[in-house]
């Protein structure tokens, strides 16, 4: 019975990100087609980011959608993926996440990368992809 839940509780959590990102866009023109990456997985876990959803935020930082599945153990052999929307400052390798599982948070604070290789590779990722592609 927990494991159904749990399911329903992915779902829900990923139709609730994409209202979100919906909803912070303005209109259905933000979102694309879901174009994951993955980057090379660490003993934290394994994370994507989505090429589809890069986008320049109000302050001119980088908007990206992610996606985090932490390993899994004999307790949780097929571990549930948390969704992040983050907002990078490529110049600083600072990240924040604006919203987990489509739930907003409010106020985040700028983080540094160092000491988080998923994160760490995400942002350099993504950075480069950015700095070629958008405006």
């Amino acid at each position: 019975m927990r494991q159904i839940i749990g399911r329903h509780l992915g779902w829900l959590a990923a139709v609730l990100l994409l209202l979100v990102i919906f909803s912070h866009a303005g209109s259905a023109a933000f979102a694309g087609p879901v174009d994951w990456h993955e980057v090379a997985s660490s003993d934290e876990g394994r994370q994507w980011w989505d090429g589809g959803s890069l986008r320049r935020s109000r302050g001119g930082n980088v908007s990206v959608l992610t996606r985090f599945q932490p390993p899994a153990t004999e307790e949780k052999p097929r571990p549930i993926n948390d969704l992040y929307v983050m907002e990078l400052d490529c110049d600083q390798s600072l990240y924040r996440d604006t919203s987990i599982n489509g739930l907003p948070q409010f106020s985040p604070q700028w983080q540094p990368t160092a000491g988080d290789d998923l994160i760490t590779r995400v942002v350099s990722e993504v950075c480069a992809v950015a700095k070629e592609n958008l405006p």
